[in-house]
């Protein structure tokens, strides 16, 4: 239940709160991205190995998106969200201590095992929160929130960008992000408000959460809620691997240099908020259905334009479609979880679960089968993913109230 006490003011600043950790969260992802050919180069490593760091990563998500339940069942969303923030940006710290100062592979994998337990734990927690002030307001806004992880992708990757073309080196450019990461964080769990379906009273002592703890579990006998993560898993993958292969695909297998590859990443990322900012009109328009088909078959084109351009303009152009047709399916999923107010948090927590799962766990595999077959090359399963997404997506279709 959504407390109706909340003044205006309350849920403006509830409000501008999320946004700033769904940013937060993009940025966090795209400073590690951006920075993976020099974090290549520096360790010497093989795709294979940086598959590896990827799966650790996923492994680490997996485990934080498993307890993100009992996390948000016992501890609420306030100090889940900050707890983890904390988590994340050590472990961007981690990374960059990993790469210049010890050049070392095991210390960089412990970086993303924490920066992957962080960001796999709040992007439920956050998405929950999220679909709280969407039902709040009774429109299509979720795909906005997404904007902001957008926004921040997309400024975590021009900052990368930057950061190589001038020669900076990791742990200079980690050092400031996690930063940065503390101080929202600190800033935005401040103004979000102790909600009594997420939050445990004190009074209870131990007892309530095991009670919201089961009503959020039992989502996951619901068919409706595997219906809609197959629709998320298809753009949860196409997402998560622009975000770790997309710059080595303009480097590796288009002969781009590092701030091209850089480059490539942040004209995804900027096409994929465009779409996100003026998405919540478009779905109220012409429905979640028609929008996630015709997005599907947008990100298939794009990746194949992508993967076979013979210029490098022509990526680029492949990249921005790419980013245009992932844009909506995970944010339309989110929102087909919460149709039932009742039951939107323990939804939304499956939901997200089957979404984060392709989202970190998809490019680790991508990173083995590439060393195989080429990189560009696996970007093909990609393509069937996308295709297998829009043709599930009347599972999105809104529930008759």
């Amino acid at each position: 239940m959504i407390d109706t006490e909340l003044s205006t003011a309350a849920v403006v600043r509830w409000k501008a709160a999320i946004f700033a950790i769904f940013l937060t969260s993009g940025l966090s992802i795209a400073t590690w991205a951006s920075r993976v050919p020099a974090i290549k180069a520096a360790l010497d490593v093989d795709n294979t190995q940086i598959g590896a760091l990827l799966m650790a990563a996923g492994v680490a998500s997996i485990t934080g998106l498993s307890l993100s339940t009992p996390v948000l069942a016992r501890f609420g969303a306030r100090r889940g969200m900050l707890t983890m923030m904390l988590v994340f940006a050590a472990g961007v710290t981690v990374v960059g201590l990993g790469t210049d100062v010890f050049a070392s592979y095991p210390i960089v994998m412990l970086g993303l095992i924490l920066f992957g337990f962080g960001n796999g734990c709040i992007d439920v927690i956050m998405n929950v929160e999220a679909t709280a002030i969407e039902q709040l307001g009774g429109k299509t806004i979720l795909p906005l929130f997404h904007a902001f992880f957008s926004f921040g992708t997309v400024i975590g990757a021009g900052v990368g960008a930057t950061a190589a073309g001038l020669g900076v080196n990791v742990v200079a450019h980690t050092a400031v992000i996690a930063v940065l990461i503390v101080v929202i964080a600190v800033a935005a769990v401040s103004n979000v408000p102790t909600r009594d379906a997420v939050d445990p009273d004190p009074a209870e002592h131990g007892v309530g959460w095991r009670a919201r703890a089961a009503v959020a579990l039992s989502a996951w006998r619901e068919p409706r809620t595997y219906a809609i993560g197959v629709i998320m898993l298809g753009m949860a993958f196409a997402e998560g691997s622009a975000n770790d292969w997309l710059a080595l695909g303009v480097v590796e297998g288009h002969g781009g240099d590092e701030a091209l590859g850089a480059l490539g990443l942040t004209v995804f990322s900027i096409a994929m908020t465009a779409v996100r900012v003026f998405g919540g009109p478009l779905v109220d328009r012409f429905g979640r259905v028609v929008v996630l088909r015709t997005l599907a078959l947008t990100a298939a084109a794009g990746l194949v334009l992508f993967i076979l351009a013979p210029t490098l303009p022509l990526v680029l152009v492949g990249a921005a479609l790419w980013g245009i047709g992932a844009s909506l399916g995970f944010p339309l999923g989110m929102s087909a979880a919460a149709d039932d107010p009742a039951k939107a948090a323990a939804r939304v927590s499956a939901a997200a679960t089957i979404g984060y799962v392709a989202f970190l766990a998809g490019p680790p595999i991508l990173g083995v089968i590439s060393d195989q077959i080429g990189l560009l090359n696996t970007l093909f399963v990609i393509v069937a993913l996308t295709i297998a997404s829009g043709i599930a997506s009347g599972a999105a279709r809104p529930l008759k109230r």
